[in-house]
């Protein structure tokens, strides 16, 4: 029996797993083909489920009024997340400021794109002095409007959801429909770019209960759905254009980071 060889060659599928890109810059305008939301919907379909239970529900939002609401809400999100230090303070252990702390951690996410006033107070920024001159420079206003441009631009967004019936939080079923979904999305993050589109979390919303409520509404989530996370969708632009405040998360951690072998304490090795 022959030896499969040392390196074989990369299926596509892995390829393009392993080119997997999250969209931090607007789409093009140019309405989602309903071809390619059904194929969306069919890979999300196919995710393993517990039971075959498939617990995920969709909504596929296109209505410009729909997504303008929800981009308002998220632009407001994001600029009260900012104002408070709300933001920064949650999430400041993933902020990286130079190619080598991210190249020593190999997580995070590497803050090497700003506005020219607060270039020079980079490693500052997300301090509380910082925050301060943050303000002083009208930057969360610019962070909001510049979010809600970037939803507002979104010509598709979906919403995903649980069925209560199986998603009941502190029980193993809270964790498969979970797991179900996770695996859903999973899919569909790994299939858009094979249609030339990217994906990005409207994430800034479910910061703030009352605003993710104010989605729900929007929506007409019924008592036995559970409103889990909404993401905006499109074709990208041939020339993509960073945003104002950008970042790069290319690193992952090596093998022997979060890899072991037989038990914890024995790192696998690369």
């Amino acid at each position: 029996m022959s030896s499969p060889p040392a390196h074989p060659p990369a299926l596509p599928l892995i390829e393009g797993m392993l080119a997997r890109r999250t969209t931090n810059g607007p789409f093009r305008p140019d309405p989602v083909s309903r071809e390619h939301q059904h194929l969306l919907m069919r890979v999300a379909q196919a995710a393993p489920s517990h039971f075959n239970s498939q617990p995920w529900r969709f909504v596929l939002v296109e209505n410009p009024a729909t997504i303008a609401e929800i981009a308002r809400i998220s632009g407001e999100s994001m600029t009260e997340l900012i104002e408070a230090g709300v933001f920064f303070e949650r999430y400041r252990r993933y902020f990286r400021f130079s190619e080598a702390e991210m190249e020593e951690r190999r997580d995070g996410i590497h803050i090497d794109h700003l506005p020219g006033p607060l270039r020079p107070f980079t490693r500052q920024v997300f301090s509380d002095a910082g925050l301060r001159l943050m303000r002083q420079l009208g930057v969360p206003r610019k962070l909001g409007e510049d979010n809600r441009k970037l939803v507002a631009g979104s010509p598709l967004l979906l919403a995903a959801l649980l069925d209560r019936a199986e998603y009941r939080p502190g029980e193993l079923s809270g964790f498969y429909s979970v797991f179900g979904l996770g695996a859903a999305m999973e899919n569909i993050w790994n299939a858009v770019g094979a249609l030339g589109m990217g994906i990005q979390f409207v994430s800034t919303p479910m910061e703030i209960p009352r605003q993710w409520q104010a989605i729900q509404n929007l929506l007409d989530v019924p008592d036995d759905l559970e409103l889990m996370a909404v993401y905006r969708l499109g074709y990208l632009p041939h020339d993509p254009k960073r945003p104002s405040i950008d970042w790069s998360s290319r690193h992952r951690k090596r093998l022997p980071q979060f890899v072991a072998r037989e038990r914890w304490g024995e790192p696998e090795e690369e």
